[in-house]
């Protein structure tokens, strides 16, 4: 089937198929949490997939400089900072392909893709300030959302019903400075939100400073009773220094020391090695309900960015542009005993790569190396069957048609004529359950596949060659789960146990040079387990001084292993996955007050990390405690403030958040800061 047919598939479901999402009665419960989804709100008792919630409550206790802390609160979640502003982030061990930034996950900010169309996010041009919400699907989730097999994350600002004007100042240690501002307004049938935001920090480690500069708007107009608009920009401009991988020894002798000079090679900090980004991005999307059953969305997204990085063996600079659009019709139809709803529609995007790799003269771009272009193309048509039984049984079934190719030419040192290279059409579908056993108390199930080509960073990597040899990575995930809320809702637990078999993983290397290279080196096979508990130890009563404690844990266990996974003479099949845990756990009390005082303490444990598919390097294991007191909404009029201070890092543990993998010369570790401090202030006008 071509892309044309596709599209005009997905256009004639368009006029002959249909679309309100209806809430069931215990979605309008008072109270009720819901997954939000796409288009697809559920409650989350009875939600079908492995879903984590991070509402403002939540993010409001972790430091508001990185959503580092934030995301490691949630089972089969790990998200890195090797340095400020550095990031990486992993669902269920989909770290084996990202250096740095965001692989093989997709994400979402307020209903628009944030995922470029090869696959790559800059998650780290956000200011935590811009995010009101977040929820994260673990585990496959192509059949809607296209190419991913790590899972999906939804982002979702800050745009509330009332007039508000905010600002915000963090300082902290090794120079941290966080500004924010916002503005709320609510006019009629009109919302919007302007949040801005200023961050600093001379890092930890040398050669580790940041500055970034931010700014979003987001939009919402209901010009009737049917239809809706909504729009959404933002501009960074990150600049953030990159120390470089230490030896142990080095580590030993000076962790916050950058990865010094060699013989052959210069250091990070005698070459300026840094990152440097501006983004803008732009979203516009329309939805219009033609009836009570029938309604229509689309949305239109664009963005470009100016990304430049003087490493110690190169300097690159990249202009990259995307467009693309998101759009799809739904159907919903109630009767006494089933509730169904139809979703059908089309996701296509184009991001446009212009690259030039110039010497590097201590930060100074020179003499021109390498210049190629290249364009990827991502479409897919998707389509979801949703079915409530006696709103108890819970069925979906969906599949998603997934296209993707990429053009490439050569410009520099050799004219090479513009070449195509098109992947294999993939059919990724999804089966998926959930039953209500009693009010209380849910089993879920489901059989998904995922897919994830190769990114245009991994095509054309560090080492300035276009590699046309890489294969998609994909692999069959079966899933199973229960949940349980009390009914005063003051106990809460969700346990899943599931099975990934990834097969053509593609993965990370290094030549001696520590230049960068892109595999396929067989599969891999991943049985873990995740739970999340919370309970009111003692029940919120503004009455009382001490108003209620309340405790929050999460656990996971990866038991994640190699198969048939060789490189070179070598072969590591059975040996655990690069990168990844066997255990964290982390537990959280937050007590809280009268007159707005609180009491936030959190520990983390994680077990020893392998640094290599030999496993023969690992990171030790670590407790990270930290610790946050202060006052919310306190009133002077007409006037709220907030106070609070924190100290992360309590037991000053020397570790490493965010090492180098499979790393040359044994440069693996990247120290993290020891106790350190900070303190906050905001006021709500």
């Amino acid at each position: 089937m071509s892309k044309l047919s596709l599209t005009f598939l997905a256009v004639l479901f368009s006029f002959s198929v249909s679309a309100q999402v209806i809430q069931t009665d215990s979605i309008k419960k008072l109270n009720e949490i819901v997954v939000k989804g796409y288009y697809n709100p559920q409650p989350l008792l009875r939600a079908i997939g492995a879903v984590s919630i991070l509402d403002s409550n939540q993010l409001q206790n972790q430091p508001n400089s990185s959503l580092v802390s934030s995301m490691n609160t949630a089972p089969g979640v790990r998200m890195e900072e090797r340095s400020p502003g550095s990031y990486r982030l992993s669902l269920r061990g989909s770290l084996l392909r990202s250096p740095f930034g965001v692989r093989n996950i997709k994400i979402y900010i307020n209903d628009f893709p944030l995922t470029d169309a090869s696959g790559n996010t800059y998650l780290n041009t956000l200011d935590v300030a811009g995010i009101g919400s977040i929820e994260i699907y673990k585990g496959p989730e192509a059949s809607i959302f296209g190419a991913n097999t790590g899972g999906v994350v939804l982002l979702n600002s800050p745009l509330k019903r009332n007039n508000e004007v905010e600002f915000g100042l963090t300082a902290g240690s090794y120079g941290l400075l966080h500004q924010t501002a916002s503005l709320q307004q609510h006019i009629n049938n009109y919302r919007f939100n302007v949040t801005e935001g200023y961050q600093q920090s001379d890092g930890y480690r040398e050669n580790s400073a940041l500055k970034r500069k931010y700014i979003q708007t987001a939009h919402q107009w209901s010009y009737s009773t049917k239809g809706l608009v909504k729009a959404f920009l933002f501009y960074s401009d990150l600049g953030y220094e990159t120390p470089g991988g230490l030896t142990a020894a080095q580590l030993a002798v000076n962790p916050k020391s950058a990865r010094p000079a060699t013989p052959t090679l210069p250091s990070a900090t005698q070459q300026q090695a840094a990152i440097y980004n501006k983004t803008f991005f732009g979203g516009l999307a329309h939805s219009y309900s033609f009836s009570q059953h029938f309604k229509h969305v689309i949305a239109l997204f664009t963005s470009f960015t100016d990304f430049k990085n003087p490493f110690i063996t190169n300097y690159e600079k990249r202009k990259e542009s995307t467009i693309g659009l998101r759009t799809f019709v739904a159907y919903a139809k109630a009767s006494q005993h089933v509730n169904y709803t139809i979703q059908a529609g089309l996701e296509s995007a184009q991001t446009k790569n212009d690259i030039k790799n110039y010497n590097n003269n201590k930060g100074l771009a020179t003499a021109l190396m390498a210049s190629d272009d290249l364009t990827a193309h991502q479409d897919f048509g998707f389509l979801r069957l949703n079915f409530d039984i006696n709103q108890r049984l819970l069925i979906e079934l969906g599949a998603s048609l997934n296209f993707f190719n990429y053009k490439h030419q050569s410009e520099f040192p050799l004219v090479i004529a513009e070449k195509q290279r098109s992947f294999k059409t993939r059919w990724m579908p999804k089966f998926a359950a959930s039953y209500l056993i009693n009010a209380n108390f849910m089993a879920r199930g489901s059989l998904s596949k995922g897919y994830s080509p190769p990114t245009l960073a991994e095509v054309r990597s560090s080492d300035n060659i276009i590699n046309n040899s890489l294969q998609a990575e994909a692999g069959w995930n079966y899933e199973g789960g229960v949940r349980y809320q009390s009914n005063n809702k003051r106990f809460y637990v969700d346990g899943n146990l599931f099975y990934f078999h990834l097969q053509d993983a593609i993965v990370r290397r290094l030549n001696e040079n520590d230049v960068e290279y892109f595999i396929n080196a067989g599969g891999t096979k991943q049985l873990g387990t995740e739970v999340q508990f919370s309970a009111w130890l003692l029940q919120k009563d503004a009455n009382r001084f001490l108003n209620g404690i309340q405790l929050r844990s999460s656990y996971t266990y990866s038991h994640f292993r190699f198969e048939d996974f060789k490189n070179a003479a070598q072969d590591y099949s059975g040996n655990k996955l690069t990168g990844v845990p066997n255990t964290t756990a982390l537990n959280s009390l937050e007590f809280t007050f009268k007159k707005g005082f609180y009491l936030f303490a959190q520990h983390n444990y994680t077990s020893a990390i392998p640094l290599n598919d030999a496993n023969t390097v690992f990171a030790t294991k670590y407790h990270l405690a930290d610790v946050k007191v202060g006052f919310r909404n306190l009133q002077l009029g007409k006037t709220a403030l907030s106070i609070s201070a924190g100290i992360n890092n309590l037991l000053n543990q020397r570790y490493s958040l965010g090492n180098d993998l499979n790393a040359a010369n044994n440069r693996y570790f990247n120290a993290a800061a020891g106790i350190n401090y900070y303190t906050s202030l905001a006021v709500k006008l």
